[in-house]
C-alpha cells in the first residue's frame, strides 16, 4: 500500500495546467495579443476604430445591420475553432483584453468600444477580479487532492485559503464604484453586451450572412460567463434552483473549453460536504462554512452592484431628464448582459448559497 500513497502525492488527481489555466493568472490568458498578422488588418482597423466609428454612425456603412458575409463566415469559423459561439463573450472582452502599459504593471484594454473611462474601468476591474481568484482556484485544486490522498491539515489551509480569495474578490469588485459610472454603463456599455437571446429588443437574433438564412440567437457577454463561481459552486456543493441551474448551464457553453473541462473534473471529484461530515473533523467544517458565508457575502454584495448600475441608475436618470446619453431600449430594462431577469436570478443564486451551510450532527 506504501508505494500507491506516494504515486498520488506525486501525481496529484488535479492540476491547472491540464486545463491551461494559468498558475500567476487563472483564467485571464497571461499574454493576449495586441496585433494580428497584416492579413486581418482590415478586421484590425475596424476594430481599433470602434468608438469612433459608432459614435460618428460610421459603422453601418462598413458593418450592415446584417452580419455581411465577409464579416460573418470568418468570425464563425475562427470561433468554431476556438470552440466559442460567434458574438461578444466575457472571454473576448475581459480574459483576452488586457495588457501592462509600462514596466510598473499599470493595466490597459487592447480593445474598446464607446463608453471611454467608465468602459476602462469596467474591464479592467474585471480582470483585477478574475486576478483575485487565482489563489482561490489553486486552493480548489490543493483541496481536491487532499481529499484524495488523504491530508486533513492540507484540506484545512486550502479551505481557509479559498475564503480569503473570495473576500479579496468581493474588494476588487468594490473598485467598480470608483471607477465605473453607473449612467455610462447603463445607458452605453450594457448595450453592447446584450447579445440576441433573451433580449426583446431583438427578438428574432441576428442573421449572419452566408452562415444562416434564420437568424441566430447568442446572449451576450455576462459576469456568468466567468469560470470561477461555477467552478466555486460546483466545489462547495452550492445547488441553484432549476431556473437559475438551466442559466448557468447556458452560460458554460460561451466558456472556452478547457474552462468548461476544469468545472467538469470538479463536478466529478470526491464531495467535499460528504467528506467534511463524515470525517467529524469540526474545524472543517468551519472553514467550509466561511467559505459558503463569505460566497453568499460576495453574492450579496454584487446583488447591491447590480441594483445600483441597473436598477437605481435608470431612475435617476428618468427623473434627470437632462442627460446626454442616449436612452437604451426600454425592452432591456431590469435585463442582465446575459439575458436574464438580474434581479431575481441574483437573490435565488444567494439565497441557494446559504442553504449549503452545514450544520455539525449530534
Amino acid at each position: 500500500m506504501e508505494p500507491q500513497s506516494q504515486n498520488l502525492k506525486t501525481a496529484p488527481f488535479l492540476t491547472l495546467g491540464r486545463f491551461h489555466i494559468s498558475e500567476d493568472y487563472g483564467f485571464l490568458l497571461p499574454n493576449p495579443l495586441r496585433e494580428l498578422p497584416g492579413h486581418y488588418s482590415p478586421w484590425m482597423e475596424i476594430a481599433n476604430r470602434l468608438p469612433q466609428l459608432i459614435e460618428s454612425h460610421q459603422l453601418r456603412a462598413q458593418v450592415n445591420e446584417i452580419l455581411p458575409r465577409n464579416l460573418a463566415l470568418p468570425f464563425v469559423e475562427v470561433s468554431k475553432n476556438l470552440g466559442l459561439p460567434p458574438i461578444l463573450l466575457h472571454s473576448d472582452l475581459v480574459l483576452a483584453n488586457w495588457a501592462t502599459r509600462n514596466p510598473g504593471g499599470n493595466l490597459d484594454t487592447i480593445f474598446s468600444f464607446p463608453g471611454g473611462e467608465s468602459l476602462r474601468g469596467f474591464i479592467l476591474v474585471t480582470v483585477l477580479v478574475e486576478k483575485a481568484a487565482v489563489p482561490g482556484i489553486k486552493a480548489l485544486v490543493q483541496a481536491v487532492n487532499a481529499i484524495l490522498q488523504p491530508s486533513p491539515d492540507s484540506l484545512l489551509q486550502a479551505l481557509q485559503r479559498l475564503r480569503v480569495s473570495i473576500q479579496d474578490i468581493t474588494g476588487a469588485l468594490g473598485q467598480m464604484h470608483d471607477y465605473v459610472n453607473p449612467d455610462v454603463f447603463y445607458s452605453v456599455i450594457r448595450i453592447f453586451l446584450s447579445g440576441w437571446k433573451d433580449n426583446p429588443a431583438l427578438p428574432v437574433g441576428l442573421v449572419y450572412e452566408g452562415v444562416s438564412k434564420e437568424p441566430l440567437s447568442y446572449s451576450g457577454g455576462s459576469a456568468a460567463q466567468s469560470t470561477i463561481l461555477h467552478a466555486f459552486d460546483e466545489f462547495l456543493g452550492v445547488r441553484h434552483s432549476k431556473e437559475s441551474a438551466d442559466f448557468l448551464h447556458r452560460m458554460r457553453d460561451y466558456m472556452p473549453p478547457s474552462h468548461r473541462a476544469f468545472i467538469e473534473e470538479i463536478c466529478g471529484a470526491p464531495s467535499l460536504r460528504t467528506h467534511v461530515l463524515s470525517s467529524g473533523n469540526g474545524q472543517l467544517l468551519t472553514a467550509y462554512n466561511q467559505c459558503v458565508e463569505s460566497l453568499a457575502a460576495l453574492r450579496t454584495y454584487h446583488l447591491a452592484l447590480v441594483t445600483k448600475y441597473l436598477i437605481t441608475a435608470p431612475s435617476k436618470a428618468k427623473a434627470r431628464r437632462t442627460s446626454h446619453l442616449p436612452r437604451p431600449p426600454q425592452a432591456l430594462e431590469e435585463r442582465g448582459t446575459g439575458g436574464s431577469a438580474v434581479m431575481s436570478f441574483l437573490k435565488s443564486v444567494r439565497d441557494k448559497t446559504l442553504e449549503a451551510l452545514l450544520h455539525p450532527s449530534g
